[in-house]
């Protein structure tokens, strides 16, 4: 089965507004990881609108996309989570938070017109947005005495494989990031190359003297 490993998110906070019949709408995107953040990103919001009618927001997370959810904050149910959420996933886009802040002018503005004002400011937030791909990877700690450090350096450098934290103490260890699709033929490769193997030599089983190999949670 083939790993999915990339996903598309914004790469930074934007804003958009959007205004009908004297009500204002301001729209708020931020990139997220968790409803944690989410929410606090909804707190301050409101913290910074205190005077504000409605803060409406959408939210979708994971690379499956599966985790979602939207508030309507008092609007007429699905008039304004749900257009906000309807933004986020034309563009396909997941661990992401929308934001809408209302300012009421006067005049209803009835559920048609408040799921286009909805729709509207949330659209206009992600036009200001810059959208990125993203890769996930897998976190691999490489432990081994120092007699093997020229050849654990040479092919983590020959496969070209990230090293992101060294520590050279008594016991050396280095993390490197591997794409997550690629995560098992590469350790495979490691393997190999560590120990002077053919490919179709190693297995998962493969162990080599003096060098260790883990996985960890991504940071």
């Amino acid at each position: 089965m083939e790993v999915k490993d990339t996903y598309k998110t914004i790469a930074g906070p934007s804003t958009g507004e959007y205004k009908d019949r004297g009500s204002k709408f301001i729209g708020y995107a931020f990139p997220v990881n968790s409803e944690e953040e989410a929410l606090e990103k909804l707190a301050q919001l409101r913290k910074e609108h205190p005077k504000a009618r409605h803060h409406c927001f959408a939210w979708r997370f994971g690379v499956d996309g599966l985790r979602y959810r939207s508030n309507d904050d008092g609007e007429p149910s699905g008039t304004a989570g749900r257009p906000i959420l309807g933004q986020i996933d034309s563009l396909s886009l997941t661990n992401v938070t929308l934001i809408v802040v209302r300012y009421f002018g006067g005049t209803l503005l009835g559920a048609s017109g408040l799921i286009q004002a909805y729709r509207e400011s949330a659209a206009a937030t992600l036009q200001h947005a810059q959208i990125e791909e993203r890769v996930l990877e897998a976190v691999c700690s490489i432990r081994f005495d120092y007699a093997h450090m020229s050849p654990v350096l040479n092919a983590v450098k020959k496969l070209g494989f990230a090293i992101i934290r060294q520590d050279y103490g008594e016991h050396p260890e280095i993390d490197i990031a591997i794409r997550l699709s690629e995560k098992d033929r590469g350790i495979l490769q490691l393997k190999a190359l560590i120990g002077n193997l053919h490919l179709e030599e190693v297995s998962d089983q493969t162990a080599l003297e003096g060098v260790e190999f883990l996985f960890k949670a991504a940071p």
